[in-house]
């Protein structure tokens, strides 16, 4: 592309072979008149270097005009920004920067314009547009139609809530205030509460109102286990059937309305048929990761008091087995010696991984489930519940301290992990739809059960190892099913499969970066699914700010823009709201239905832990930058930032450097003490598969940060990383990276929860090298 200024007109000419008009509208207004080998643009703003990396006409959805014919206004056109005279208010100021030429964040010279199927991305300052297509057929097709939802979200919650939560079955309606909240310490008690007096069942809702709408015989559940070819799949009103007779069960064993159950299971279709069940009774479910040790299960154990375990006798993750039962035996018998003593422990036999006759055994305590639970009753009454009564606990492990135990509770979280899922992956009644994580996390307890069954889907559940027994597995797994809403940590490896199905992609775990935001986006979906690269907590319950598919133009590495009814802002150390293009601290205004209200047992500690360090604020622990349209980039955890020679720096920032070296696939960076800096920058680098290590190579990713941050951040180490320690919900536990960079390999700590606990003995071995 090459350009020249005349006055105030800018001549580019771009190699496209059409002879389309086009124009490109912005603020201040910057018409184009396309022609077949020229494009003009005329403004009496600076000029903006434009390049083309498309191969077909310039067709700029979002925030531009386009048509057959010279100076076609945007707002006529069915991807449109906000008009120019549209009222700024206070909660709506960075949003409405879409009416603005997009640029990237921070100083970017030139804007690549790509479409989705047309283009690969490959820098960082791409833009990639909806197709036309896909946009006409989202549920949110334009930026308007986003600015005029999120517009009511935040100026009129209790109508804009009170309208979707209408669209769920309500025993009885919640009262005239639909929502009471305070978030600021200094003014007493922190407190949210969303349609209470409103009775409700998420069971109900999630079961029962799609099979009186006619879905009975619609897929609910594909599972898939660990071994290729064993596989099985529940309709709904089959699922309604299991759900109904483990309820059933555990009504009769005592199980009553607030009481709490802990759900040790892997991901076999007994983990949402357990969560499922207690909820229909009204008990609280705690779901723990069959994985965590028995120490780890023993602290939740104690601290929720529950009435039944319910787990397995054993399950294969790959080749390997892990003995469940023997886990839970262990970790009853330490609460028994904290008082805490459980009558009931359900345990299903997973004949796959163990048989029956080779499972220890307590008599009178131990019930297998197959013995009692295909007895019961397919039917069971509803536990009518209000809208704040507790529906689940999650524990989420502190760096210090007990476990926390987040509380959500029924209605608030249902009316938002049901709309956050609809929107966020654009969910059409004909997707199939695979979530990657493990029930044991909060993603799994919003997008593989709740969220997906509310909104009538078909989920995929799978029981194994995505690279096993080969590392096209999860690829195997789409092809078969037809997955079209994809949502995982985006590190799988690619091999020959067809992926034709997919439609939407979705990114959980750590904030994913540029170039691994590219990766997923050309390779993983062939340059042609929208990413919903998300962000949000436990604690939150959902999607706070997300890509809507269709909606806007997509950076990659931004998470874009808030969901409806979140308020983010960016606050300085004094909790100084930041306007404009920044970085800083991320935190939320008012609340939310989905958010938790409690830590089980320790409001005081909820309140210290969120709400004290920024009063009248929700403090997410995240850093987060917002570029000059108003798209945020989280930046990681606060506490994970390095202070070298008196510069502050954030591990994020130096692992996306890391991570554009073209033999780089993977990069993880954590803090060590340093004599003379008083920390050092420690680097564990996954090369590209095939590349061998070399000190070549650890020269040449060191020359990538200083040239891109500077020389202040170059790492001190290059730890070489055949993979990172990982939960399976796709979370590097960085404590573990610590400790081995640190060499305080003795206190490694519980390595259990890992879905490759194999990694740590690699990581290790390789220290010295």
């Amino acid at each position: 592309m090459e350009g020249r200024m005349t006055h105030h007109t800018i001549i580019i000419n771009i190699n496209i072979n059409s002879s389309t008009s086009c124009i490109l509208t912005s603020a201040p207004p910057l018409p184009i008149s396309l022609t077949s080998k020229s494009c003009i643009l005329t403004s009496s703003s600076p000029p903006i270097p434009i390049s083309r990396t498309a191969k077909s006409p310039l067709n700029l959805p979002s925030g531009f005009g386009f048509g057959g014919s010279p100076l076609v206004r945007m707002e006529d056109q069915p991807f449109t920004g906000p008009r120019k005279n549209l009222t700024t208010s206070n909660h709506l100021r960075h949003v409405e920067s879409m009416s603005h030429l997009p640029s990237g964040a921070g100083r970017i010279t030139r804007l690549n314009a790509l479409i989705l199927g047309e283009a690969l991305a490959s820098e960082e300052d791409d833009l990639v547009f909806p197709s036309e297509a896909f946009s006409t057929q989202a549920h949110v097709s334009s930026p308007r139609k986003y600015l005029e939802m999120y517009e009511r979200s935040v100026q009129d919650p209790s109508r804009f809530w009170s309208d979707i939560a209408s669209q769920f079955y309500w025993r009885e309606k919640w009262g005239q205030q639909v929502y009471r909240e305070n978030l600021d310490v200094r003014k007493g008690k922190i407190e949210i509460e969303w349609f209470k007096g409103g009775m409700t069942n998420i069971c109900y809702n999630c079961l029962d109102r799609n099979i009186e709408s006619g879905n009975g015989d619609k897929i609910a559940i594909y599972w898939e286990g660990n071994e290729p070819g064993i596989d099985s799949s529940l309709t709904y009103n089959q699922l309604l059937a299991r759900v109904c007779q483990l309820a059933n069960y555990l009504k009769e064993v005592g199980v009553h309305k607030g009481d709490a159950v802990v759900i040790y299971l892997p991901m076999l279709m007994e983990l949402p048929i357990a969560m499922l069940a207690c909820a229909r009774i009204g008990a609280i479910h705690s779901v723990v990761f069959a994985g965590f040790s028995a120490e780890s299960l023993a602290q939740r154990i104690i601290d929720c008091r529950p009435k039944v375990v319910i787990t397995c006798n054993a399950v294969r993750r790959g080749s390997k087995i892990i003995y469940l039962k023997e886990i839970v035996d262990n970790a009853l018998l330490e609460s028994a010696q904290n008082g805490i003593i459980i009558d009931v422990c359900l345990t299903y036999e997973n004949d796959s991984a163990m048989k029956k006759e080779m499972t220890k055994w307590i008599k009178g305590r131990d019930i297998w489930w197959q013995d009692v639970i295909l007895k019961y009753p397919v039917t069971c009454d509803v536990e009518w519940v209000d809208a704040e009564d507790p529906l689940f606990l999650l524990y989420t492990s502190g760096s210090t301290g007990k476990p926390k135990g987040v509380l959500h509770t029924t209605g608030g979280y249902m009316v938002y992990t049901a709309t956050t899922f609809k929107y966020a992956f654009d969910y059409k009644p004909t997707d199939i739809y695979w979530c990657t994580a493990d029930c044991g996390w909060i993603t799994g307890h919003s997008y593989v059960t709740y969220g997906p069954l509310l909104n009538g889907a078909t989920v995929v559940v799978f029981e194994g190892a995505p690279n096993y027994p080969d590392v096209g597995r999860c690829w195997d797994i789409v092809d078969k099913y037809k997955v079209s809403i994809f949502y995982t940590a985006p590190t799988l490896y690619v091999s020959r499969r067809s992926r034709k199905s997919l439609r939407v992609l979705g990114s959980v775990g750590e904030p994913i970066n540029p170039s691994a935001w590219r990766w997923f986006f050309n390779v993983i979906g062939d340059a042609r699914c929208p990413i919903s690269d998300t962000w949000w907590q436990t604690e939150t319950g959902g999607f706070m700010i997300t890509p809507l598919p269709g909606a806007w133009p997509q950076k990659p590495g931004s998470a874009t823009f808030p969901f409806f009814g979140v308020q983010p802002v960016i606050v300085d150390e004094k909790g100084v709201e930041i306007e404009g293009e920044c970085s800083g601290y991320l935190c939320v205004k008012r609340s939310w239905p989905g958010a938790f209200r409690t830590l089980h047992g320790d409001h005081e500690r909820y309140e210290t832990t969120y709400f004290s360090s920024f009063p009248g604020y929700y403090f997410s622990g995240d850093g987060c930058s917002r570029d000059k349209d108003g798209y945020y980039w989280l930046t990681g955890r606060v506490d994970d930032v390095i202070n070298v020679s008196g510069h502050r720096i954030g591990t994020a920032e130096v692992e996306s450097a890391l991570v554009s070296h073209p033999q780089c696939a993977e990069a993880a960076v954590v803090g060590v003490e340093h004599e003379v800096k008083g920390q050092g920058i420690y680097a564990f680098v996954t090369l590209v598969e095939g590349v061998p290590y070399s000190d070549e190579l650890r020269k040449s990713l060191v020359l990538v940060v200083r040239n891109q941050i500077g020389a202040f951040a170059a790492p001190d180490k290059i730890h070489w990383a055949p993979g990172l320690p990982k939960t399976r919900s796709g979370k590097i536990m960085r404590r573990i990276l610590r400790k081995i960079a640190s060499r305080q390999l003795d206190e490694l700590g519980d390595t259990s929860t890992l879905a490759d606990p194999t990694v740590v003995d690699q990581l290790i071995a390789l220290a010295d090298c």
